[in-house]
């Protein structure tokens, strides 16, 4: 007698699960040969050998299903198992998957794939959600013309923040490495270690101003104005002008604090240039201006404050009086009027800043619901 005749006709463990529109069927049956399986409108036929509960030996079930199905099977066979996807005639839930009330005894839930009701309508709510925003981007996709000139534009900006990037780095490690070796010693030379890279970085930044007018980012015009002119008025006028401010331990402190932020800000707007986020360094970017932007305000006034004496010693940038009215006005009372428009624009660039950071993280709330 031949080993085929004699092999037993066996059951194979079959595991079933459900949605609205599909039914999941996973046989036990590793190395499948010779798979036959045929379906009619409420009839499901198997037939294969391989390796099951019994050995290896050819394996039969039939299921005879509680409503009516599509006739088209979608299968797959693995070194593991004989995956059977089986489509509805009608999206509707069922009861229980046979026709006969008592399930077979080779029939069990499979439970990597079982969903009740309430939780299966959940995820097709979602995939219809999903198929119609897909659809609706390609619309818009199709309406909005493409700009031909946005790689450019893209690597550009990422050139740029690149550059920054690198720049404060230098800055912050320098500072940070020279305040661990030279302790409170290096305050007094800050200005004249790391003011060329500040000089560079902070003219630099003159271009965040120029990028919203030319369309090429979607941040305000106004408070990058704000930020840039104001550093530009601390670092150029105040201690670029005045000898007596450049060995002052304020400069240490206006330093720190600004390329404080920058490290961080810059590297997050690089990796969006190439639609790449990193949680951490998202929740730095619009977290750590909490504390430090306010303390670099401070710090900025500060050294405003220590320069007015200063300016009215030298009589530096003085205005020209007539006689009758003294010789000449002192700068000192520019600079006080702009201490007033310092904290005027640190409440405007909070205010964005704030409404930036809730903006961030009640999308992100939207996209997690």
């Amino acid at each position: 007698m031949s080993e085929n005749t004699t092999m037993q006709i066996l059951t194979p463990h079959v595991y079933w699960a459900q949605r609205h529109g599909e039914i999941y069927l996973r046989v036990e049956l590793s190395d499948a040969k010779n798979l036959d399986i045929s379906l009619q409108e409420k009839t499901l036929q198997f037939s294969a050998q391989g390796h099951g509960a019994k050995g290896d030996n050819e394996y039969k079930f039939s299921l005879e299903f509680l409503k009516a199905v599509r006739p088209e099977i979608d299968h797959k066979s693995t070194q593991r198992q004989v995956d059977i996807k089986i489509k509805k005639q009608e999206e509707r839930w069922w009861d229980r998957l046979t026709l006969q009330e008592k399930k077979p005894l080779f029939l069990a839930p499979d439970f990597d794939r079982w969903l009740d009701e309430s939780d299966a309508e959940m995820e097709l709510q979602v995939k219809v959600g999903k198929e119609e925003e897909k659809i609706n981007r390609i619309s818009f996709e199709s309406r909005v013309r493409k700009d031909p000139y946005l790689g450019l534009k893209k690597g550009y900006l990422f050139m740029y923040n690149l550059v920054q990037f690198l720049g404060f780095s230098w800055i912050f490690v320098n500072m940070t490495v020279r305040l661990f070796i030279l302790g409170q010693d290096s305050f007094y030379d800050t200005f004249h270690t790391t003011a060329d890279m500040m000089y560079f970085c902070q003219m630099m930044a003159v271009i965040e101003v120029v990028n919203p007018l030319l369309g090429l980012v979607k941040t305000g015009f106004f408070p990058a104005m704000i930020q840039v002119a104001g550093r530009n008025v601390v670092l150029f006028v105040v201690f670029g002008s005045l000898e007596q401010m450049q060995n002052k331990p304020v400069v240490f402190f206006v330093f720190y604090l600004w390329s404080a932020i920058e490290i961080f800000r810059y590297p997050f707007y690089m990796l969006a240039c190439i639609g790449t986020e990193w949680k951490l360094l998202t929740w730095l970017r619009y977290s750590l201006w909490i504390p430090l932007y306010p303390l670099g305000v401070v710090a900025e006034a500060v050294a405003v404050i220590q320069s007015l004496a200063i300016f009215d010693e030298t009589r530096l940038f003085s205005l020209p009086l007539p006689a009758v009215l003294g010789h000449s006005l002192s700068f000192s009372y520019t600079l006080q009027l702009y201490l007033v428009l310092m904290f005027l624009g640190l409440f405007i660039n909070f205010r964005h800043l704030y409404k930036q950071r809730r903006r961030r993280y009640r999308s992100r709330k939207r996209k997690v619901h």
